[in-house]
Order: C-alpha cells, then structure tokens, then sequence
C-alpha cells in the first residue's frame, strides 16, 4: 500500500475500494494478473509505430509492437484502471474512448526531446503522484506522461 499512498486521493481511493473484496480472493485460481497488452485501431499501424519509435523513444519490435516491461529501473511497482464517465472531459481534446499513460525518468528531459521534435505540449503539472505531462499521437489519442514521485 506505500505507492497507492503516492497516488491521487481519487485514485487511491479507487485501488483501496477495488483491492479490499479482491484480497480474499488473491489466493484463487482463475483471477487477472495484470495487462499483457494495449492494442489501438488506426489508420496507418506503420506510421503509428514510427512516430511511437521517432518521437517517444519506443523500441518497436519486428511484429509491428513495443514489450513494455514492468520492472524496467524507476518504473511503479503497479499499472493504474480507471473507468471514467461517458462524459469526462479529462482525455480531452481528443475524442478517442481511451488515453495512454506512459511513464517517463525524467521529465524536464522528455519534454525538451518532444519540443526540439515538434510535439505541442497540451498541459504540464504536478501533484502529490509526481510529474505529468500531455501530448497527442498522431491519431488524436491523448497521452498521459508520468514521472512519479520516487518511492
């Protein structure tokens, strides 16, 4: 529970709320370990991918995909669900059901590399979970940049 601390009240909330009836059942066979992927529709995969790889800095595997790996050095010990209402305006101003979340080292640094790059940098604040940033792909999909807080 120390990292869901670091979390924002309404998240922490959530885990705590979604965490407690599953505890019983953590011992159980048949139950979701985690996410094994995050799979998008888009007009041009390929050019998705490049930018992905140019701009992001994500390795693209042959298959067309990146392996994000969870134990990757400074990377949060959980990945963050969240359902919102129909109508947030929180992934706003794209108009996909969905946003991506990406952690980042540093994030002076990733935001200098997206500017010399040319990507708009839509907002940029901080709070008590660390350093977020927020840009759109290509596609319109809003993406969530995140630098937690150390542990």
């Amino acid at each position: 529970m120390r990292v869901m601390r670091k979390l924002p009240a309404a998240m922490l909330a959530i885990g705590i709320a979604l965490a407690a009836p599953g505890m019983a059942r953590a011992q159980e066979a048949g139950r979701v370990t985690g996410v094994g992927g995050i799979f998008v529709k888009s007009k041009d995969p390929k050019a998705l991918a490049i930018w992905y790889r140019d701009v992001l800095g994500i390795q693209i595997e042959a298959f067309g995909g990146a392996m994000l790996r969870y134990d990757a050095p400074g990377h949060p010990s959980m990945m963050v669900w969240r359902g919102f209402k129909q109508e947030t305006t929180y992934m706003a101003p794209s108009s996909r059901e969905f946003m991506l979340n990406f952690t980042v080292d540093d994030m002076d640094a990733f935001v200098a590399r997206l500017k010399a790059k040319g990507v708009p940098i839509l907002k940029r604040t901080s709070d008590s979970s660390g350093e977020f940033a927020w840009i759109l792909d290509p596609d319109g999909t809003k993406i969530e940049l995140w630098e937690p807080k150390p542990e």
